[in-house]
């Protein structure tokens, strides 16, 4: 399953990748597309570098050492071990809602952040599936594939915007006219419109496709499926009565979806759905 979902992330990538091949083609010319991938690989780069600082910052995540929180330390130098990682930095938010996500650029610099409410909530073993999928996200990389597709996303945007000031600007007169322009500045407003819808959804598929590599890869951490599948369900449960304090943009890191309610389309969910979830973890 793993393997299959490594292949769906490629997949993925790469239709962003044409994504981007698209929108330079339907803007008549290569040096914007070069300009503005190079303008958004810069900026996530930075994203990529700093981001953790940034999101535990945002959450008022606080470190907690082994004397303060010896449960959740104990778990964790327990899963480490078992997996050969090297065991990150812990941090706990101020929050009730239950809920964790894990970020940083690598393995060496990692860090796991749980709200107080998930240690409150959970049991061991329930806390164990949490972290351990966490932790599957720290060994499956999952920052750097976020970080790339957010790079190609971005990327669209930005020529997707361009596209939106020619067609509006530039798609009326002169030489358009004489030579059928203005169904070419309909193209490009239309290109600059989808492209954008096009490229989240692929990116929102890639997050979900990750969220299932990591529910495999934290049950072998854990030695079983079931204290991650028994956590999923409250967790469900938990976000539609209270959910997290938490910006959109960073919805995606945690286990699951922060917000209560249903959204509007699967297809614009970063969360794959948590009976799917658990029954792929269980078998039932």
């Amino acid at each position: 399953m793993t393997t299959t979902n490594h292949i769906k992330t490629v997949l993925l990538l790469g239709l962003l990748t044409g994504l981007i091949v698209v929108c330079g083609g339907a803007m008549g010319g290569r040096g914007g597309m070069v300009l503005a991938l190079g303008f958004a690989a810069v900026m996530n780069l930075g994203a990529y570098w700093f981001s953790d600082r940034i999101v535990l910052a945002m959450h008022r995540a606080q470190p907690v050492s082994a004397a303060e929180e010896p449960r959740l330390h104990g778990i964790v130098d327990r899963l480490v071990a078992r997996a050969g990682l090297p065991k990150p930095k812990l941090y706990v938010l101020p929050q009730e809602a239950p809920n964790a996500f894990a970020t940083g650029r690598n393995p060496r610099h990692a860090a796991v952040a749980v709200t107080a409410g998930l240690l409150r909530m959970m049991d061991d073993e329930e806390l164990e599936g949490v972290v351990a999928h966490e932790l599957g996200h720290v060994r499956n990389r999952d920052i750097l594939i976020a970080s790339i597709a957010a790079t190609i996303a971005g990327a669209i945007t930005m020529l997707a915007s361009m596209a939106r000031f020619a067609a509006i600007f530039g798609g009326a007169g002169g030489r358009d006219d004489r030579e059928g322009g203005a169904g070419g500045a309909l193209g490009l407003l239309a290109m600059a419109i989808l492209a954008p819808i096009a490229a989240l959804v692929i990116q929102m598929a890639v997050s979900r496709s990750r969220e299932y590599a990591a529910d495999a890869t934290g049950a072998r951490f854990a030695g079983n499926p079931y204290g991650l599948a028994r956590a999923l369900d409250k967790l469900g449960a938990a976000a539609q009565r209270l959910p997290l304090v938490t910006s959109p943009s960073t919805s995606h890191l945690f286990i699951v979806k922060p917000f209560s309610g249903r959204a509007f389309s699967n297809l614009f969910s970063s969360h794959p759905p948590i009976e799917e979830r658990i029954r792929r973890l269980t078998g039932r």
